[in-house]
């Protein structure tokens, strides 16, 4: 509805423009909602665009082009404002009518083809399984899952990717954990490192397999620790104790592949398994969901690491120093050049990072969106130089930066390392405030912004809880349609010129921007612009019921208020959909 208005103002204006200006017809045509709704319902700034071309003052530019608009039922007021603004006040009708659409077009109310069906590709979490989802994934989550559904309902084709990093030493250490916990279990004794996995979820991956296969993986003591250099004193922490502390643990994971041979594939995939599946189910509850999960181990296993790095080195992009090649990341705008093949043979976390981007590429989409941790910034100019290189465009790469949440409990920071197992996990936070609260609180800022994730507002029943004070609008309608006795789909021929307070052309004009909304968020990757916006069509609607009685006698008022308020409801629905929250009917 706002489109068609749009539409037709534009109209109008060309025609205007065509009478003053006839050799600046071009010139594009913008139209605004003016913050201030004394303003009236749109703007253009079109006069002061064409200032320079045709050396007049925008305010006479403005009023020319006010005296020559066409006559229109849409418009009421057309005004000249500030330094030459053109200010449009509609007409009630056309402000009401949005109503109408709404109830026509319910769910898909909003939609936009803005995306054109093109395709793209969302990667998000991708957190290293080795371990349980903590409230930081758990902002990842929510924005990916939140985004991908904006991209979709706003015309994109989105896929909704995992990558697993299923290959590496973090999993090794985790399946090195696992398994000195297991010896553990069995009586045997190896000081447990303090650079290894230490939460409980370990020893109950140990636990599993002593049931499962008995002493089958029991090693003795002396044969695991035979050769291994020894750890620092418990309380160094100078970079000569952290580099022995990695050594020891290295020595560890080789020894223990050399001890269990083809059986410590096992106790590495037991453990890439659990972890794998805590975290699915962990998601799958949140209400976030992937089209694929992607498996870093098989880039390695089809050869494409290995076909990636030939690539940048036929393409005159890597050189060899002390037996290591390394891509010339400088070139592209990176601080320092980087390793992507050990000089043992082995291949760097970024050579597999850099095979996965062409594999993105190679599977055909239009736009690849990366949402990666803040932490990750340094890294955007060397993947997008490796792309380059590849003789790729590296445009159609956006990386979207997500800052951790910091979740206070009791005025406490909880720590977040998974490493020390002291973390809270997102199981635990949706037990505590649901899946709701969880949802909406990490859509409310920016992704890149800081979140201080506040527990007790997010648990309260008050208006000062946002999500609250939505779904209590959604349940206020609900109220009111129950205690109404009319008939549903007579109400698309209600008498909407009966909905004439400023209460209630106000919200008319908030549900004609929600497809503007849901485009603007749609270009900015910005979810968060549509919890903003429910969060004030909630506040249109309840200054509406405070002042207002809904059930009226006049039946033509009553009518006409009933459909308005369905109209809210469906909005109030669309929107919340796309962040993944519920609409509870009563609270």
């Amino acid at each position: 509805m706002a489109h068609d208005v749009k539409s037709q103002l534009t109209a109008l204006l060309q025609k205007a423009l065509a009478s003053v200006a006839p050799a600046a017809t071009d010139t594009p045509i913008h139209l605004e909602r003016p913050r201030d709704p004394t303003h009236g319902d749109f703007a253009t700034n079109l006069a002061l665009q064409l200032a320079k071309a045709l050396k007049k003052n925008p305010r006479d530019i403005a009023n020319q082009l006010v005296a020559e608009l066409p006559t229109s039922v849409l418009v009421s007021k057309a005004e000249v404002a500030g330094a030459g603004f053109i200010n449009f006040t509609l007409d009630a009708r056309a402000k009401t009518n949005v109503v109408r659409a709404v109830l026509g077009e319910a769910e898909n109310y909003g939609r936009s083809m803005l995306g054109g069906s093109l395709k793209v590709q969302v990667e998000f979490v991708s957190a290293n399984p080795t371990g349980p989802l903590h409230v930081g994934h758990g902002r990842g989550a929510a924005y990916g899952a939140s985004l991908s559904n904006l991209l979709t309902f706003a015309g994109w084709d989105v896929t909704r990717e995992y990558y697993v990093n299923d290959a590496g030493r973090q999993m090794d250490i985790l399946g090195l954990s696992t398994w000195l916990r297991y010896l553990e279990q069995h009586g045997v004794v190896v000081p447990f490192p303090p650079n290894a996995y230490q939460g409980g979820y370990v020893r109950d991956m140990a636990e599993q397999l002593k049931h499962a296969h008995g002493d089958k993986y029991v090693r003795v003591a002396e044969a695991v620790l035979a050769g291994t250099p020894g750890l620092p004193e418990a309380g160094r922490a100078d970079d000569e104790a952290k580099r022995q502390r990695e050594s020891h643990l290295d020595a560890l994971i080789a020894k223990a592949k050399e001890l269990l041979g083809p059986d410590w594939d096992y106790v590495h995939q037991h453990a890439l398994n659990e972890q794998l599946a805590d975290c699915r189910d962990d998601l799958e509850q949140f209400g976030v969901s992937f089209d694929v999960w992607f498996s870093e181990k098989a880039l390695f296993d089809t050869g494409l690491v290995a076909r990636c790095v030939d690539l940048l080195e036929n393409n005159g992009h890597l050189y060899v120093q002390n037996g290591a090649r390394w891509f010339k990341s400088t070139a592209f705008g990176d601080e320092k050049d980087r390793v992507v093949q050990r000089e043992n043979g082995l291949y760097t976390y970024f050579a597999s990072d850099i095979a996965y981007h062409l594999n993105k590429f190679e599977r055909g989409f239009d736009k690849v969106i990366n949402i990666w941790g803040a932490d990750h910034h340094g890294y955007i100019s060397r993947v997008n130089g490796a792309i380059t290189a590849l003789g790729l465009d590296a445009s159609k790469l956006q990386v979207a930066l997500v800052q951790f949440a910091v979740l206070y409990r009791n005025g406490q920071k909880a720590s977040m390392s998974t490493r020390s197992g002291e973390f809270v996990t997102l199981r635990e936070l949706r037990g505590e405030v649901g899946n709701d609260a969880c949802r909406f609180f990490y859509a409310l800022r920016k992704s890149d912004q800081h979140l201080d994730f506040d527990l007790d507002l997010a648990k309260s029943q008050t208006n000062e809880n946002p999500v609250y004070y939505i779904q209590y609008a959604h349940a206020r309608i609900c109220s009111v349609l129950s205690q109404w006795s009319g008939d549903l789909p007579a109400l698309a021929e209600a008498d909407l010129t009966q909905l004439a307070n400023p209460r209630e052309l106000a919200i008319a004009n908030k549900l004609a921007e929600f497809r503007d909304v849901i485009e603007g968020a749609a270009r900015e990757l910005a979810p968060h612009l549509i919890a903003f916006y429910l969060k004030d069509l909630a506040g249109e609607f309840h200054g509406w019921y405070n002042a207002e009685r809904m059930l009226v006698d006049d039946l033509a008022l009553r009518d006409a208020r009933v459909a308005l308020a369905i109209a809210v409801r469906q909005v109030i629905r669309n929107g919340l959909a796309i962040l993944g929250v519920s609409c509870p009917e009563s609270m």
